[in-house]
């Protein structure tokens, strides 16, 4: 008995449509939707059969991390068109713009653990309201909260434990993130006019990709050291201003307060009966 011919076997590291589909857990169906709306390259044909690699697979996988962020179908195609196609500079690039500055792992808390280290008998529901529009805490559904930066939340707790009350130190987080993202904000303008816009004039050329993503490594680091020395600065001089201050008020003469049971004096006005 003659066995059934085989089909043709793939190249090293391809993968067919079902392959990609079950690699991806998408369907074959959109699969190829996908490419008649141009978000995937065409496959690479061998013979009748049409072959897919990691750079499919990566673009998949962008285009889910783009429709999370809330962009639809047709902007997404508009951004990979605009940058050129397939590139995997392109998709590594656009990844490393959208991942995180700095990566910690959130903790959960109870609101009895919460109340524990914040040293307060229950957790106003304010303070939290509060909290997460700042984005350092979260309200989870089943009701307990995660700190979403474990550094940022241990520094509150550092500070409640020196006797600084929980919605002074959450104040004071305010005003640091204002302060903050105007810190932010000059570094992505930076990288904006310096690094960007130039390349942008020059039409994107693929060759120059590595060079602007070294840059953007380059310069998330650095904005992080920046600030902080500016910080080291700014603050050893607010306190330097303040301890002079303080001084100041020390050597004046101490007023006496009168005594809260001294004897008013009467009115010229008035005389008392008798």
């Amino acid at each position: 008995m003659s066995k059934p011919a085989k089909g043709p076997r793939a190249p090293d590291d391809k993968m067919t449509i079902g392959e990609l589909a079950r690699r991806t857990g998408m369907t074959i169906r959109n699969i190829r939707a996908h490419q008649t709306r141009g978000l995937l390259p065409p496959p690479e044909v061998h013979g009748r059969t049409g072959y897919y690699g990691e750079a499919h697979v990566a673009r998949i996988e962008l285009t889910r991390e783009m429709q999370a962020e809330g962009l639809n179908l047709e902007a997404i195609r508009r951004v990979l068109e605009s940058t050129g196609g397939s590139s995997q500079e392109i998709i590594d690039f656009a990844r490393a713009v959208r991942a995180p500055f700095e990566d910690e792992t959130p903790e959960i808390f109870e609101l009895a653990e919460l109340a524990s280290v914040w040293k307060v008998d229950e957790v106003d529901p304010k303070l939290i309201a509060r909290s997460e529009k700042l984005g350092v805490l979260r309200q989870l559904p089943d009701g307990k909260i995660e700190a979403i930066s474990p550094r940022l939340h241990q520094a509150g707790v550092a500070l409640i434990a020196l006797g600084v009350s929980p919605e002074a130190a959450l104040l004071t987080a305010d005003k640091l993130r204002r302060n903050a993202e105007g810190a932010a904000r000059a570094y992505v303008d930076l990288f904006v006019k310096e690094i960007w816009e130039p390349f942008d004039r020059a039409g994107r050329p693929e060759e120059d990709w590595p060079k602007v993503r070294e840059a953007l490594d380059g310069m998330l680091p650095l904005a992080s050291d920046a600030l902080l020395a500016m910080f080291q600065i700014t603050m050893g001089e607010a306190t330097e201003k303040a301890a002079e201050q303080t001084l100041r008020n020390a050597a004046k003469p101490v007023k006496k307060r009168r005594s809260a049971k001294a004897e008013k004096p009467r009115s010229a006005g008035k005389r008392r009966r008798r």
